[in-house]
């Protein structure tokens, strides 16, 4: 669970430095007190990043950013893990340090990101003109220079002795800073990587003790852009306990979700914000898996809108041949994903994943340019699903799986199960748990050597 700090809440940027910071501010020793913002007692600031010793909680910090749903869902499951695996041993902060603490452009990365992906090509020409090393290098170091020393109190006031990134913008700052401070062999830095197959460079930073890859196309990369075998490790997708270890029974949920018990049944999703041609394929759908011979369904269908409201109210007033159920923003997915036979969803990498768990063969029907483009080849020469951009052949695909060729959705399917790493998140928090064991018994001051922003 997340954990709040007990110090007093700061007013904006100024005073988050002078509270985690005490009075020992910018690199010097002069008390600089604000009125009464600042600490009575002189000593309060430097006693608080005392808190030392082996035998504490040991503080796990993870930096996460909500630019698509897929880094806080990392972070949130990894979270799960340490406490169903170590308990109250570790105390386990999810932060966007970069929102909470810096300017702009830092703090609107999620606005940003939205509005490329809306504006797909935007993004595409963004992924790719930042790739080079030399471009994002000189853009995160400018970037550096001028929020240090917010960045400097974000990481500070957790005391971490973990820092776990799960996004790319979060590995250079913060091992600048913790460089700086002295404390780089003393703190824990992992990356977790999000993306199944198509990274972005900024994903590999040598400094890192860990950088945990999901495929081994992805610990290629990792490779080859110089880190060392001993840093790399492939694990998996980190995917939620609670779906991952899941037991489900299908009939049972299909009774319990109010679906038909003798009909197969597809999943078709939107993404969180409903994008994509789901309307397009909800109707071909209704079309294809209604025999018309027969005058009967031959399967039924499940649509997740996400938050897109008006796209529930449209498919809600339409009429069906097929049962269908449609639903807004979902929390409960294990249980729609057990109670269906295949899914159609664009290739976001934590949808892949559950699918997969679940055993379900994939129809992918679009992807984001640069992250998500590699998951297309990922699923189809894995043999667990198949691409296609068209509603009417995703319609059709759907309807020979639930007759004429069943023995290719079973195929499809063990192949998914094949593919699927579902304790990929345990194994991520025990190998921090064993770097954190070799460290022991550390004992050092959260007490700053002097200020990152001094040296830059």
């Amino acid at each position: 669970m997340e954990v709040s700090v007990s110090s007093p809440s700061p007013s904006p940027r100024r005073s988050i430095a002078e509270k985690v910071f005490g009075g020992y501010y910018n690199g010097n020793n002069s008390h600089k007190k604000r009125g009464s913002e600042a600490h009575d007692d002189d000593s309060d600031g430097g006693m608080e990043l005392m808190e030392i010793g082996a035998e504490r909680t040991k503080n796990v910090l993870i930096l996460m950013s909500d630019t698509g749903g897929g880094h806080r869902a990392s972070a949130e499951a990894i979270r799960d893990a340490f406490q169903i695996q170590f308990g109250d041993e570790y105390r386990i902060f999810v932060k966007d340090v970069w929102k909470e603490y810096t300017g702009w452009p830092l703090n609107d990365m999620e606005g940003q990101y939205k509005f490329m992906v809306k504006h797909v090509q935007l993004w595409n020409v963004a992924f790719h003109s930042t790739s080079p090393r030399w471009i994002h290098s000189v853009y995160l170091a400018a970037i550096a220079a001028y929020y240090a020393r917010e960045v400097e109190a974000g990481l500070m006031e957790y005391k971490p002795d973990i820092i776990i990134s799960v996004h790319p913008l979060m590995q250079h700052i913060p091992l600048w800073v913790l460089k700086w401070q002295g404390l780089q062999k003393k703190v824990i830095f992992v990356t977790v990587i999000t993306d199944l197959s198509t990274c972005h460079p900024t994903w590999f930073h040598p400094w890192v003790n860990r950088c945990y890859c999901p495929s081994q196309e992805v610990a290629t990369k990792a490779s080859q852009d110089g880190l060392e075998e001993s840093q790399i490790r492939v694990f998996g997708l980190p995917i939620r306990p609670s779906f991952a270890r899941a037991v489900l029974v299908k009939e049972q949920l299909r009774e319990e979700l109010g679906l038909d018990p003798n009909l197969q049944a597809v999943l078709l999703m939107g993404g969180g914000e409903g994008m994509g041609p789901v309307k397009k394929t909800a109707k071909a759908l209704g079309e294809a898996l209604f025999d018309k011979e027969a005058e009967k369904p031959i399967g039924q269908l499940i649509i997740i809108c996400g938050r897109n409201k008006s796209l529930v109210s449209t498919l809600e007033s339409l009429e069906w041949k097929i049962p269908v159920k449609v639903r807004g923003f979902e929390t409960q997915m294990a249980k729609w994903m057990g109670a269906c036979d295949c899914i159609i969803t664009k290739a976001g990498p934590g949808t892949i994943a559950e699918s997969l768990i679940r055993g379900l063969p994939i129809i992918l029907n679009d992807y984001i340019p640069g992250q998500e483009k590699g998951n297309v080849p990922y699923v189809v020469n894995n043999g667990a699903g198949v691409f296609t951009r068209s509603p009417k052949e995703t319609a059709r695909i759907v309807a020979e799986w639930f007759t004429t060729k069943s023995d290719e959705r079973k195929t499809m399917s063990e192949n998914a199960l094949k593919l699927a790493q579902p304790e990929a998140v345990f194994d991520i928090v025990r190998d921090i748990h064993e770097l954190a064991e070799q460290r022991e018994p550390a004992k050092f001051p959260y007490l700053l050597t002097s200020s990152f922003t001094s040296l830059i």
